[in-house]
């Protein structure tokens, strides 16, 4: 084969081209730092380090984005318990001052300021937000705990209890000694205010979620008010005895009587009596001893309506099965497979791995601590009346025109029944310490499980990071080129590339006219 000058021109020129090609390879690795530019560069490396990438990926979202997110919920969760223990500790300790028997009722009333104080501020508490989340009303976020003014909303409210809600309490019947003045204290009509009519009952009642009820016309039969016992796996009310008005009499108090003191009559030992106005439930020997023969895990529920919302009510859709406006909440509940369903949010924080962030109302803000003070407050605005009777009527001693004998009967009754309630609300004090210790407890409980899961986020938050910096180092092996190895092949490519033009500008100079 003769192989011409121009045959060698262009081996020559496509091996420099070639030579250069390399040059550029090498120089585009030096400056990306990376071992291939495109996948056909070497499919191994490249398909590896998809893969590498996309896991590294996914911890980095783990790592930088979700758990950090989950770390703020879960502070700002813990932070607004911890305010609600501080509070409820400072109920108990003012429980515990109104509990002394020295106290006079203008001391118990600075103390009852104190707890209607401390009271707004566990709800207020409820209202935390995060990144305008707010963070203990489950899917809703964008729903506040309780009501921000004074509002009229009707709702219907299922509470779903059991035979341990029934309590007893005490109360102390005044008869008529209030209505008792300077102008009917002697009047042989004025009925029920000599100290035999003043007396102390125990009652048996539930206490409902709310007071300010709707009123209803006939709670046998209205279906505003209904309680039912059990619900079948479908959702619907299972009927017992206990309530069929053949065999309990359901009713609302009448104008003008006492129901505290009507229900302890043999003749409403088959009585249950709904007070409205107070969110009571009353119940009479029978229906207590019914009540009671059921076992703790069989249901009750009680279906009531409510309209009128003050400034500082929780909202019941984060607590209860109820309607309003025809939206229904949480009908879940009233089924035996959901009456546990809780509004969870969980967050991804690993592969295959979820945590739950949130902690529900329920868990910590008992809708029974405004029910406690409350029930306080009228019982002091109850013994303040009685303060003001007996200081009547011991002026009217010093008056000698004043009817002395009648005078007498009515300052004892007062006097019964001053030392009667004051007895009975230092015993509610005690009984508060109590109760507010039970909360306590609950939030102390909700507090535990947001630092249990704190601190297996703590410990996934280590893995991830051992896990990311793996990952990153695997990457970097696989797609980052040896520095100073391309450096010496660089350079080693431009001493070739050199040498090639120099040998190929001399080769390029002789032609076959030089050996004519």
């Amino acid at each position: 084969m003769r192989v011409t000058n121009k045959i060698m021109q262009n081996n020559t020129l496509y091996n420099i081209n070639q030579n250069k090609v390399y040059q550029d390879k090498l120089n585009t690795q030096m400056t990306t730092r990376k071992k291939v530019t495109k996948p056909s560069d070497d499919p191994v490396v490249a398909i590896r380090s998809l893969r590498l990438r996309s896991n590294l990926n996914q911890v980095t979202q783990y790592y930088d984005k979700n758990i950090p997110d989950a770390e703020q919920w879960l502070d700002l969760t813990e932070s607004a318990i911890n305010t609600t223990i501080d509070v409820v500790s400072n109920m108990i300790d003012e429980c515990r001052k109104g509990a002394k028997g020295s106290l006079k009722t203008s001391d118990r009333a600075t103390i009852l300021e104190s707890l209607k104080q401390l009271r707004d501020e566990v709800y207020a508490t409820g209202d935390s937000d995060y990144a305008g989340r707010t963070i203990f009303t489950g899917y809703r976020t964008d729903t506040k705990l309780s009501f921000e003014k004074n509002e009229t909303k009707k709702y219907t409210i299922t509470e779903q209890i059991n035979n341990l809600s029934v309590s007893d309490i005490t109360v102390v019947n005044t008869a008529n000694i209030k209505e008792a003045n300077a102008t009917n204290y002697n009047n042989p009509a004025l009925t029920g205010a000599t100290e035999q009519d003043i007396s102390m009952d125990v009652v048996h009642r539930i206490r409902l979620a709310y007071d300010r009820l709707d009123e209803v016309t006939d709670p046998a039969t209205d279906l505003s008010f209904k309680m039912t016992v059990g619900y079948d796996a479908d959702g619907n009310p299972m009927y017992d005895d206990l309530f069929d008005p053949t065999v309990f009499t359901v009713s609302t108090p009448a104008a003008g009587s006492n129901p505290y003191v009507d229900i302890n009559d043999p003749s409403n030992d088959d009585s249950i009596i709904f007070i409205p106005d107070t969110g009571e439930v009353l119940l009479g020997k029978n229906a207590y001893a019914r009540v009671l023969s059921l076992k703790p895990e069989v249901e009750i529920t009680v279906t009531y309506n409510k309209s009128e919302w003050a400034d500082g009510d929780l909202r019941p859709e984060h607590y209860f099965a109820c309607e309003s406006d025809s939206v229904k909440y949480n009908e879940r509940y009233l089924t035996e497979i959901g009456k546990d369903d809780r509004q969870t949010i969980s967050y991804d924080v690993g592969f295959n791995q979820t945590i739950d962030i949130n902690t529900t109302a329920d868990e910590v803000f008992d809708p029974a601590v405004r029910r406690t003070v409350d029930e306080l407050i009228n019982m002091l605005d109850e013994i303040q009346k009685i303060d003001d009777v007996v200081e009547k009527f011991k002026a009217m001693k010093e008056d000698s025109s004043a009817d002395q004998d009648y005078v007498t009967q009515r300052l004892d009754a007062a006097l019964k029944a001053q030392s009667l309630l004051n007895d009975t609300i230092q015993k509610r004090f005690e009984h508060g310490i109590t109760q507010f210790q039970d909360y306590l407890d609950t939030a102390n409980t909700a507090l535990t499980a947001v630092g249990n899961r704190s601190l297996r986020l703590d410990l996934v938050e280590n893995r991830l990071s051992a896990q990311k910096s793996g990952f990153e180092v695997l990457t970097s092996e696989n797609e980052d080129a040896d520095l100073a190895e391309l450096a010496i092949e660089l350079k080693s490519a431009q001493l070739t590339y050199d040498a090639a033009l120099a040998s190929t500008g001399k080769l390029m100079q002789t032609t076959l006219l030089n050996y004519l």
